[in-house]
């Protein structure tokens, strides 16, 4: 039996793919089933995660996995958070514009920021005991924005051990540091537990 996946983003259908190929289980994106996306309601990553995974799962009747990330920066007061694709209404060069100018007031260790990734998997909607897994990336807000990879945030967010920021990391760099990459691996391990 597949696992509906509630995004409609190649990245991360083949991310899951590869996770849950290794385990000889089947994902398939929710588009395959004409699945709308869920309205993300909730007030929190595990919330929305969740409301996702449950949406598709009611939708198609097979059990479903779905997450939600963004960044974090604690000087914000935690913005923007689960706005975080959403932050300026406009994509990620106006939400980028956004962020750095509300970053403007800050130096030094006000500057630090974490993206998080939670992804939740359901065996059916009203599934009571879900499997949850919750990856986080450590690092800070740089003043200039460096490197051609990666998506949204990712050129001005900046990790001081490597001296780079994630858009100057290689596609296998990022995905062994990042937040999706450490919360898949959590999701691993507890869906191997469970099945």
């Amino acid at each position: 039996m597949p696992f509906v996946l509630a995004s409609n983003n190649a990245g991360k259908l083949s991310e899951f793919s590869e996770l849950f190929d290794n385990m000889g289980l089947t994902v398939v994106p929710q588009r395959d089933y004409d699945v709308t996306d869920a309205d993300e309601t909730g007030l929190s990553f595990i919330e929305n995660a969740l409301i996702k995974a449950r949406h598709a799962s009611d939708s198609t009747g097979l059990p479903a996995i779905a997450d939600d990330s963004g960044l974090v920066v604690p000087a914000l007061g935690g913005a923007p958070g689960i706005y975080s694709a959403r932050y300026s209404g406009s994509g990620d060069n106006a939400n980028n514009t956004k962020l750095l100018d509300e970053m403007k007031r800050f130096e030094g260790d006000d500057r630090r920021a974490f993206y998080v990734a939670v992804i939740a998997v359901v065996k059916s909607a009203s599934d009571p005991m879900p499997t949850i897994a919750e990856g986080r990336w450590h690092g800070s807000i740089g003043l200039l924005p460096k490197g051609e990879g990666g998506f949204g945030y990712d050129p001005h967010f900046y990790i001081a051990a490597l001296d780079k920021t994630a858009a100057e990391l290689s596609p296998v760099e990022k995905n062994k540091l990042s937040h999706r990459g450490k919360a898949l691996h959590q999701l691993c391990q507890r869906l191997q537990n469970k099945l």
